[in-house]
């Protein structure tokens, strides 16, 4: 248990980076921020698959199907809607709308009973997750606050980031489900191995949506400067910093923490992310966050220490 905790640790605080990479890179579009990392991530899986071959060999066709899927909703759709957003509504609002993915992930599992999980009663469950919600409700009314008073506020922009936001939530919510599944009915494939699977099938699509992308921006008129935009050393360092970092290291570590808790609890530790992506915006903002962010903090701690002493029951064959 204390490892598979210190796992779901280790990716959200690879993962809060991801929430900070769109505004380094602000004049790049989230399509192609989405594609680059993602190419990225393909292609440091290629040699990984290379030392992994004997595993990867034991993957059947069904397996690489899913993988696809999780991949497409999971990582491509999830980060085009997550960048979009961040650039349309700042880093603090989407990140703590993702951030009720402990609460969408747990009720999720729950609902679909215990022949997946470990069924964890509602009594049980119930007080993290009024946690967690409280704190993400505290951290939203300061950004709410504060988008309310700046007159030159384009409201009909950041509704769009805050749509786009829940968009990602529930992409994020299905793949934390299914690939969940995944690890538990096949215990005898590695984590790594799956994540590296994972980035393989990436690969080709990120690279064809990247191909289309350039050829659409082509046919528009775009200005833009193809293949790697106006700064290409950033661009290019950047993708591939959070494509091996986030795509390979943080799923990794994700996997492991899967295998070893039940999804009700460990849908509930990704709020370790919701708070790395704060304190990485805050830092680079140069300000404190203001009081009631700080208790909202408080309370996803809270909730999180609940969840933990609170897991599931085990479930018996």
């Amino acid at each position: 248990m204390a490892i598979g905790i210190l796992y779901a640790l280790i990716a959200g605080l690879i993962w809060g980076l991801v929430f900070v990479g769109p505004l380094l890179l602000p004049e790049y579009p989230a399509a192609l921020q989405s594609f680059g990392r993602y190419v990225a991530f393909g292609l440091i899986a290629l040699p990984l698959a290379w030392f992994d071959r004997k595993a990867l060999r034991r993957l059947r066709r069904a397996d690489w199907i899913e993988a696809l899927r999780l991949t497409a909703i999971g990582n491509l759709l999830y980060y085009v809607c997550v960048a979009s957003a961040i650039q349309r509504a700042g880093a603090p609002l989407p990140t703590v709308i993702v951030g009720a993915l402990p609460v969408a992930i747990a009720i999720g599992a729950n609902l679909r009973g215990g022949a997946h999980d470990g069924r964890m009663p509602w009594r049980r469950l119930a007080p993290s997750l009024l946690l967690i919600a409280l704190g993400i409700a505290c951290v939203n009314a300061v950004e709410l606050d504060a988008l309310r008073r700046d007159a030159g506020a384009d409201l009909a922009r950041y509704a769009s980031g805050a749509a786009l936001a829940f968009v990602a939530m529930a992409a994020w919510t299905w793949y934390a489900l299914r690939n969940a599944d995944w690890l538990r009915a096949n215990a005898a494939h590695g984590p790594g191995t799956w994540a590296t699977a994972q980035g393989l099938v990436t690969l080709p699509l990120a690279l064809a949506g990247y191909a289309a992308l350039w050829i659409w921006m082509h046919l528009r008129g775009d200005a833009f400067a193809m293949p790697f935009g106006p700064r290409p050393g950033a661009f290019v360092a950047l993708m591939v910093t959070i494509g091996l970092l986030a795509s390979w290291v943080g799923t990794m570590c994700w996997n492991r923490a899967s295998q070893r808790l039940p999804t009700s609890l460990v849908g509930q530790l990704i709020v370790f992310e919701t708070l790395a992506a704060l304190a990485y915006a805050y830092l680079r903002a140069g300000h404190m966050p203001a009081a009631t962010t700080l208790c909202g903090v408080g309370l996803l701690i809270a909730g999180v220490v609940w969840a933990v002493r609170a897991k599931a029951p085990p479930t018996h064959a």
